[in-house]
Order: C-alpha cells, then sequence, then structure tokens
C-alpha cells in the first residue's frame, strides 16, 4: 500500500492510495467551506438535489441505468461535518479494471459520471429543478426534526448546542428544518455556484490503478473547479471552560434519563505530539470495552444502562454519554467525575493501559480494511495539514507510557452537563 499527495492547485488537493487489496476502486471529492448559519441548510441540501439527476440523466432511474453500465458501480452524494467545516462529497465506488469482463477500463468513465453529477445537474429555467428542491428540501425538514427520536443522540446533540453555544462547531451540519422547506431554487443555485467557486476542493482514490492515470481521469472529469482557490479551512479550539460549569435540564416524555457531559481537551488535537497519549487515556477512561466507564459505573456499580466517552479530534473535545435511572443522574455524574480523577492520578495498571493501548492500535489497524473509512482518514489530513501516516501513529499510540496518559488526562477540563429528563421527573 502506498499513498501519494499532489496539489493540482491552490486549494485543490489529491490523496491516492494505491493498493491491489481490495477488488473495487473508490474515487471521491469533498467541496469543504466553513461551516455557517447562512449556507448550513443549502450545503446539507445541495447533494440530495444534485444526485436527484445530471442533464445527462436527469431523473434517478437513468441515473442507475448509468452506474448499471459500470458493473453495478455505487454512486452516492452526502454531507459530513469536520470540525467547524461542512463537506459535500460525491463518491463513487466500482470494480478494479481486473475484474471487468472485457478489460475495459472503469475508473475513468466512473469519474465522468461523478463529474457530470457535481458539475452538470439537471436546470429549470437557469437554476436547480423547483420540484426537487421542493420534494428533497421537505425530505432534510424530516430528518432534521427526526433528530429527536434518537435520544442518545439528540443528548449529545444538545450538549453540543449549549457547550459550544457561540463557536460553529454548534451548528446543525444538516442546517434549519424551516430553511429547508422554504429552500427556493434560486437560493439554492446561488449557494451552489458560491460552493463550486469558492470550496476547498480535494480528491481521494483507493485502488490499483496508477496515481498519474487517476490524476489524468480527475483533470478531465472536474476540469470547470480545477482552478486555483483559497478557502481556509480552520477550526477553532477552545483550550479551557469560558466560565464554570454549567448544567443544562431539559425534560421529555422518556422513561430513561440521559447524562451527558462536555470536556475541553486543553487545546490537544490531532496535529498535537500528545495526542496518541490522548487517544489512550480516552480508551482507558471510557472508549473501549474494558474501560473505568464501562467496569466501574456501568458493571460494578450498576448506576448506568451505558457509559462511554468520545473524542472529536479536531475540534478537542470530549464528551461522556450515559443512560441513567432519573434518580441516579448526582450519584452518576460523581461516579463518572472520579473515574476521570483516577486516570488524571495514574491510578490504573499496566494491563489496563496496555489493553487500552491495545485498543486504540486495532481500531487504527482495522480502518485500513474500509475503503470508506480510509477515505474519510485521508480527507481530514488534507484539510487539517495532519502527515502522520497510520502506521505511525500506530506506533506512537503503542509506545505511549503511563506518565503521557496523566498528562493528557489532567488537561481534561468539564465544561457543560446536559440532563435529559422525564416530564414527570
Amino acid at each position: 500500500m502506498q499513498q501519494h499527495w499532489k496539489r493540482l492547485a491552490d486549494g485543490v488537493e489529491l490523496a491516492v492510495t494505491q493498493t491491489d487489496k481490495f477488488k473495487t476502486g473508490l474515487l471521491a471529492v469533498a467541496l469543504t467551506v466553513p461551516l455557517s448559519a447562512d449556507t448550513a441548510t443549502t450545503g446539507a441540501l445541495i447533494p440530495e438535489v444534485l444526485y436527484r439527476g445530471s442533464r445527462k440523466y436527469p431523473d434517478m432511474e437513468k441515473l442507475s441505468a448509468a452506474t448499471d453500465t459500470l458493473y453495478g458501480a455505487s454512486l452516492s452524494t452526502g454531507v459530513r461535518q469536520r470540525g467547524e467545516s461542512q463537506c459535500v462529497s460525491v463518491l463513487c465506488s466500482f470494480i478494479d479494471d481486473r475484474y471487468a469482463l472485457d478489460g475495459s477500463a472503469v475508473l475513468e468513465p466512473a469519474a465522468a459520471l461523478m463529474g457530470e453529477v457535481l458539475l452538470d445537474p439537471d436546470l429549470q429555467d437557469g437554476v436547480f429543478r423547483r420540484d426537487y428542491v421542493e420534494s428533497e428540501g421537505a425530505n432534510l425538514a424530516d430528518r432534521i426534526q427526526a433528530r429527536v427520536n434518537d435520544k442518545r443522540g439528540w443528548t449529545i446533540f444538545r450538549l453540543i448546542q449549549e457547550m459550544c453555544a457561540g463557536e460553529a462547531y454548534a451548528l446543525d451540519k444538516l442546517g434549519n428544518a424551516e430553511q429547508a422547506r422554504n429552500m427556493t431554487a434560486e437560493k439554492l443555485w446561488a449557494d451552489y455556484q458560491f460552493l463550486c467557486s469558492g470550496a476547498k476542493v480535494t480528491f481521494y482514490y483507493g485502488g490499483a490503478a496508477q496515481p498519474a492515470r487517476v490524476e489524468d481521469a480527475v483533470r478531465r472529469s472536474f476540469a470547470p473547479i480545477l482552478t486555483g482557490r483559497t478557502a481556509p479551512v480552520d477550526c477553532l479550539v477552545v483550550a479551557e471552560p469560558k466560565g464554570p460549569v454549567r448544567t443544562v435540564t431539559d425534560s421529555m416524555d422518556v422513561t430513561q434519563g440521559k447524562l451527558a457531559m462536555g470536556f475541553r481537551t486543553g487545546g490537544v488535537t490531532i496535529g498535537s505530539g500528545d495526542y496518541p497519549a490522548l487517544l489512550v487515556c480516552n480508551a482507558l477512561y471510557g472508549g473501549s470495552a474494558n474501560s473505568k466507564l464501562f467496569v466501574n459505573v456501568r458493571e460494578k456499580q450498576s448506576l448506568c444502562y451505558y457509559a462511554s466517552s468520545m473524542l472529536d479530534k479536531i475540534k478537542g473535545l470530549m464528551v461522556v454519554s450515559s443512560g441513567v435511572e432519573f434518580s441516579q443522574f448526582d450519584r452518576a455524574q460523581e461516579s463518572i467525575l472520579d473515574q476521570l480523577s483516577a486516570v488524571q492520578k495514574g491510578n490504573f495498571t499496566k494491563e489496563e493501559l496496555t489493553a487500552a493501548a491495545r485498543t486504540v492500535s486495532n481500531s487504527l489497524r482495522g480502518r485500513a480494511d474500509s475503503q470508506g473509512q480510509m477515505e474519510d482518514d485521508q480527507l481530514t489530513r488534507l484539510l487539517f495539514h495532519f502527515d502522520q501516516d497510520g502506521e505511525d501513529l500506530i506506533e506512537a499510540v503503542e509506545s505511549v507510557t503511563a506518565d503521557q496518559v496523566v498528562e493528557a488526562a489532567q488537561k481534561l477540563k468539564l465544561d457543560t452537563v446536559y440532563r435529559l429528563t422525564g416530564k414527570e421527573d
């Protein structure tokens, strides 16, 4: 497996993972802009409208027929949040040329199809088709409003809204439901034009093709956006909480309480020297089945139905998520903080440290078995200039010492507590 990177123009980069490990190739393009309340809704809606059809393939039936001619290639569009940025993506997974029955090239027509979907949409009166905008706007509004149905995810979402109020990170990558329902074709088209001209563009390919061939396919299929651009991709990292710990409580018609706690990592992010230690610290604390939260708070003390921690490596946050009985909020919160205090004091065994480091390294190795996860990792590296490859990071994780974990843990500071209670509580 060989990694290749090349800058095609200012603000336009290509990453190639050349490998014959897979029977398929994956080509992806991401257009990234700062996350903004003014454009978040259109950023989420644009890929959905693009997927409805291009000028050459003006509906989903014809678009599906086009992918069928590429040995059943899988074409998709979507939106992602990376730090305080919004990424509009088009991806295509297709059979490698080695397995094509007639030995024909599949990469080039797949790239051409992606280019048509992204850059040559089906229009009506010079803008997006109004029926597509209306129907996809309604679908997006339904997705936004359906967030509340997943109470665990909703709790984390609300925690972030409160914890990062005033920061772009608190914005919903899907935007606003009312804006989605009322979106006009003219507004969406104008923001699409800005996206194509002002976004940072990153291309990724994983497969057996030579990098020069991939570059040629990209240049021919995406020529209109291969012009110089300097769109910044940045992220506000808040090292310390802005004030005293805040507790926010909401009530809903639920039978199980939800407790979420947000911590600042002291400015430690994916580009920091102590990032590997933070990864191990998180696994030791709550990010694995052998973690202190799982073993002590959930299993031994039976205070939570579930309890785990997770990191945002770009923003510099750690979130603890748990499900509790309404009467156990205080005890659960106290115990969760006690487990962090234990890590901060170095109260863990060598075996616990080894298990945590092994969990992280195995997870990192496993990402190399998924084309999608490899694409996501390369996108993050290109956007945030993280030049440590997977093997180097694994080596760093496996070399983390107990003192380094303690140092990383001591930087964690509680910012906000969010509680979801029942209406009758």
